[in-house]
């Protein structure tokens, strides 16, 4: 792709996606007139109400599109400043009729134009986004980028950078005074000195610099050069990679400082929505358990003898044991409580399509609605498990602080199975604690809906 039409891809897509936006929100406006009665619905398309529904509109966009403008935004985030844009207009659009003593606007009918327009534009937003990563992972809108310092934040940027082709990132490069241990070869550019030059030549787009903040004469540097050549400056602060946390910034006089975020479980609110999701998940699958439950009871009494149902001790959440419930997948050996490994022979034939299909884990919505667990949260181990990881892996106790879930971000992102080696458990308890300090309702959704795909492809990773 040619310089000059990644930046002409670069300036149209904004204004492509305000469009788009503006599109759904009209859309809602128009699906809520086939709610309303005649009366109502000349009210409502009237040319002062539109006006004022668009007037509306535009500091609402132009927050929701200020708000994504980041390539490494999260589907959720992304997907929650529509929220955020909507109750805003709502703000805006009521106050406008107010202020301009527009007669007959039914308060039913702002509800039902609010509550079309929670559909129409957060998924319109999900929609793009997909689209926007499937065209920057054809190699589309792509953003240059190169990073100052050869640290091991530097490295770890370079790998985040490069995870997702949908980001929509390309690595030109890194500069630093010696190429550091950490970096690949192939990427180091030279010094400093050699930034002005590189950036010049190569219609640099963002600059991500590591150093420390003592070395300032390079920092400005590096700042001069973003400045000239109007790169994007990103100043990545050397936080140990145990600090997963998000941080709050503050200001002591003319100092910054930066603070951890507290973890949003940590607020009765956002507990009471949990809790809401998980009961409202939970009835609905227990009123359809039982178009599962007889086929895979019938199937699991014919394949072996034992019970259709397998109870073992698990950790919940602050340490507490309690029972979780599952399909019976093993030939029945009460005492037998080794891990399952690939190609087990204790696993049954229905038991294996019942794991790679994750069906095994459906009893689960009991343990949900009796308070032991939730839809979403980190799975639960054996208690000998708890018992021996607590001692070697860091931070594994931290993912007591919530319920046990019956999917989980771990889950999703592949990290399920055999931990016969360290470091599967080390990943499993990072995704398990990112996801604790990182939760939000639309993360839930999101982890629902991919666990859905994941149920509908099978997952070799289930055995």
């Amino acid at each position: 792709m040619t310089a000059k039409t990644r930046i002409l891809l670069g300036r149209y897509l904004r204004p492509a996606i305000a469009l788009s936006d503006t599109i759904a929100i009209s859309a809602a406006y128009f699906l809520t007139m086939l709610l309303l009665a005649p009366a109502q619905n000349s009210v409502w398309l009237s040319h002062t109400v539109q006006i004022l529904m668009l007037t509306a509109w535009v500091p609402a966009c132009m927050l929701m599109l200020s708000r994504s403008e980041f390539r490494a935004t999260r589907m959720e985030r992304w997907i929650g400043e529509s929220f955020r844009a909507i109750i805003l207009h709502a703000l805006i659009f009521i106050t406008l009729l107010y202020i301009t003593e527009t007669p007959g606007i039914a308060p039913l009918t702002l509800l039902e134009f609010y509550l079309i327009a929670s559909v129409t534009l957060p998924s319109e937003r999900a929609i793009a986004r997909i689209i926007i990563k499937q065209m920057r992972s054809a190699g589309r809108n792509k953003n240059r980028v190169v990073i100052v310092g050869a640290n091991d934040t530097a490295a770890r940027l370079c790998q985040e950078l490069v995870a997702d082709p949908g980001f929509g990132y390309k690595m030109m490069g890194v500069f630093a005074e010696q190429p550091g241990p950490a970096i690949d070869p192939c990427l180091y550019r030279g010094d400093l000195g050699d930034l002005d030059e590189f950036v010049r030549e190569n219609a640099i787009d963002e600059i991500y610099c590591t150093l420390n903040a003592d070395q300032e004469e390079l920092l400005q540097t590096a700042v001069s050069v973003a400045d000239n050549y109007n790169a994007r400056y990103y100043y990545v602060p050397q936080i140990s990679r145990n600090m997963t946390r998000g941080f709050d910034m503050e200001q002591i006089g003319y100092v910054t400082v930066m603070g951890n975020c507290r973890a949003p479980l940590s607020n009765p609110l956002n507990r009471i929505i949990k809790r809401a999701v998980d009961i409202t998940v939970g009835s609905v699958a227990a009123l359809l358990f039982p178009i599962v439950f007889i086929p895979v009871a019938i199937a699991i009494k014919i394949n072996s003898p034992g019970p259709v149902f397998y109870r073992q001790r698990r950790t919940g959440i602050r340490g507490r044991d309690f029972q979780c419930l599952k399909f019976r997948t093993m030939q029945y050996e009460p005492a037998d409580e080794a891990p399952v490994e690939k190609n087990d022979p204790r696993v049954t034939s229905v038991g294996r399509f019942l794991r790679h299909s994750s069906l095994d884990e459906l009893p689960q919505i009991f343990n949900v609605l009796s308070g032991d667990m939730s839809i979403v949260g980190p799975r639960p181990h054996m208690t000998s498990h708890t018992v021996y990881y607590s001692q070697i892996v860091d931070k594994y106790m931290l993912r007591h602080a919530v319920k046990p879930g019956i999917t989980g971000w771990a889950q999703i992102n592949g990290l399920r199975g055999s931990t016969d080696q360290l470091w599967k458990m080390e990943r499993r308890v990072e995704h398990d604690v990112w996801y604790i300090e990182h939760w939000s309702f639309l993360l839930d959704i999101k982890i629902i809906a991919r666990t859905f795909l994941n149920i509908i492809r099978g997952d070799e990773n289930a055995y």
